[in-house]
């Protein structure tokens, strides 16, 4: 006799349950709008996209079945959250209102990612119940805010998330993604660009970028976090060299007309990607240029790299600049990351921008990979802030540029 089946969410556990969370994790394709499947390959490690965050859970669904006065238990889905600090708003005080600059409001939000319920176990409220128990385990450790990511064709999931849990569309983002290839890009010579520090790096996103959206308070863990590669800013050639550069405080206080900075974090040591169900037309297309760009390399083809088996990925975050020409510059640091990912054996560099953010006329991609209109929903879980008060941050006019959290990508 076969009982009926229970569906319990507990706790995951890295030693007994990494095999079959990677294979729901196979099962479960997932690509930017639909255009082409991506499978996303956690290295052993599926908790490892949320490790690096200060606070973090990951929940698996199981299936219980007894059956002859046994047990029969299959793991079908699973869910990764974590919890961090950003800033949500800013406002003026009487100690910054000699330098008109704002100072951040911060809330305590809650992000969800990897969401994952197997095909053969979908409309059973197993999605449901995954985010339900993620939400009160955020709850029990003071999120104030609980938001998601999803492709905006995603119907399945933004029905989920919005009629079902209660949340609301908040920003519409754009992933954008550059092959690497085979040759290196140009950057231009009128750009000198120079490695900053993490302390360097701390001082100026903390003065400059610290009231942009989804700022994160603890920015110094991710400068100084293995994963982090650098942090890259552009000058005008002339102005500074490595030798010659006065440390982020003087920068700031004589800043270029034009200047321009941005950090690369290594995701290839978290995970691999794979495109999945291009055409054979496709594919034969992206072979050959590649056997052009091998036989003419003088010709600096933009050959299509192998992205057809497993690749690493190189984030671009942190993006800001200012001046005329921040453009130009956002321009020439993404060609030198792009060579840098080329050195280290990298598939394709990603970033994530606002929509509205000036610098994305800057940032090279490809259409047929990027998303161009990402979308992030959000929830108010508390009705208490941590800093100040900004109202229901839900309900508030997106601004032009957001910071993404590289460990959350």
């Amino acid at each position: 006799m076969v009982a009926a089946a229970v569906v319990v969410v507990r706790d995951y556990d890295p030693k007994n349950d990494c095999r079959a969370v990677e294979e729901v994790e196979r099962i479960c394709e997932v690509g930017p709008g639909g255009k082409l499947s991506i499978f996303t390959d956690l290295l052993g490690d599926p908790i490892c996209r949320v490790r690096n965050s200060p606070v973090y859970q990951m929940l698996v669904a199981e299936v219980v079945v007894q059956k002859d006065g046994g047990e029969w238990r299959e793991i079908v889905g699973m869910i990764r959250g974590c919890i961090k600090t950003v800033t949500c708003g800013k406002k003026m005080s009487r100690n910054n209102g000699k330098t008109g600059l704002p100072l951040p409001i911060y809330a305590k939000v809650a992000y969800i990612l990897g969401l994952r319920v197997s095909p053969f176990h979908r409309r059973m409220g197993i999605g449901l119940k995954l985010v339900m128990k993620m939400e009160e385990w955020f709850r029990e450790n003071g999120a104030e805010y609980s938001y998601m990511a999803t492709e905006n064709d995603n119907q399945a999931s933004i029905n989920l998330f919005t009629h079902k849990c209660g949340y609301s569309n908040f920003r519409r983002p754009s992933i954008l993604v550059q092959p690497v290839f085979a040759h290196r890009v140009g950057v231009s010579s009128r750009v000198t660009i120079i490695k900053l520090s993490p302390g360097d790096a701390e001082v100026l996103y903390r003065r400059r970028f610290s009231t942009t959206e989804f700022f994160p308070r603890d920015i110094d863990s991710i400068l100084r976090n293995n994963l982090s590669l650098g942090t890259f800013l552009a000058v005008p050639k002339g102005r500074y060299t490595a030798e010659t550069w006065p440390g982020a405080e003087e920068f700031l206080a004589d800043p270029p007309e034009s200047w321009a900075v941005l950090s690369v974090w290594n995701s290839m040591e978290l995970f691999k990607l794979e495109v999945r169900g291009a055409s054979m037309k496709l594919r034969g297309f992206a072979k050959t240029t590649r056997v052009l760009d091998r036989a003419f390399p003088w010709l600096h083809l933009p050959s299509v790299p192998e992205v057809f088996r497993p690749f690493g990925l190189h984030f671009l975050y942190g993006l800001g600049g200012e001046g005329p020409l921040s453009v130009k510059f956002i321009t020439a640091l993404c060609g030198f990351a792009h060579n840098l990912a080329k050195d280290r054996g990298c598939g394709v560099v990603a970033t994530e921008v606002s929509a509205a953010d000036p610098l994305s006329l800057g940032i090279p991609h490809w259409k047929r990979l990027s998303c161009a209109d990402d979308l992030w929903c959000i929830k108010r879980l508390g009705e208490y802030y941590s800093d100040g008060s900004v109202g229901d941050w839900t309900k508030s006019q997106a601004g032009l540029s957001i910071f993404v959290d590289p460990r959350e990508v």
